[in-house]
Parts: structure tokens; sequence; C-alpha cells
């Protein structure tokens, strides 16, 4: 989103972090938050699996088939200190049924070697 919270383009949003992992790194959790729902979307199991810490990491993911993402509302994004950060969402989808499903989730990050990684989340 844009200052009058307008969508952006991909390229403008969250693809220079999925296209560019190396080179381009997320600057905050709030964008790393973002371009991770992006890759959600677009099924980048590579970018969720490197952004996601190795400490907290799942050896594979699986995506459900027919699953239509309908959007994200980032609520709150807290910098905890230099190195934590928090940020609170709310994502939406329909699955294959095309029943709607909410997922509110406080997630927590942390910042290692200067690149930003989801650590976990609580749901709400």
């Amino acid at each position: 989103m844009d200052a009058r919270q307008r969508a952006l383009a991909y390229a403008d949003c969250c693809g220079r972090y999925l296209d560019a992992l190396e080179a381009t790194p997320a600057p905050d959790a709030e964008s790393l938050m973002r371009s991770r729902y992006t890759a959600f979307v677009r099924e980048r199991a590579d970018y969720l699996l490197a952004t996601w810490h190795a400490s907290h990491r799942p050896a594979q993911l699986d995506f459900d088939a027919g699953t239509r993402w309908l959007g994200l509302q980032v609520k709150d994004h807290q910098q905890v200190d230099a190195e934590h950060a928090e940020v609170e969402f709310v994502a939406r989808q329909r699955d294959a049924s095309g029943r709607a499903h909410r997922l509110h989730e406080r997630s927590r990050f942390v910042r290692e070697g200067g690149r930003w990684y989801y650590l976990d989340g609580s749901l709400h």
C-alpha cells in the first residue's frame, strides 16, 4: 500500500523482494509480512522457507489446491527493539469449496545478519 492506502503494483511492492531475495531483502518486518502473503498467493514455497527462521522452519510447505487469497490487512506493526518486531494482520481466503476463511495472527519477526525472518505467530 502507498501512503494513500492504494494497492501497489507487484514490482513496486513485494516483487522486488520475492524476485531478488539475496540482493533485495525486505527492509522491515511489515514489508516481509506483505511479501510472505504474496508468496502464499503465488505459491512460492522457496521464498517462504528462505524467510522463515531456521529454528521454526518446516521441512516443506504444501499448498491447498483451489485456495483463492482475497486480501491482506495489516492492523499493527511494532518494532520491539532493533532486532525484533511484531506484525498483526488479517488474511482472507476461500477454499476450493468456496468457503471463506479468515486468518488473524500476531506474528513475531527477528533480524539476523541484516535480514528479517518470520519466527512464529499466535492466532487471534
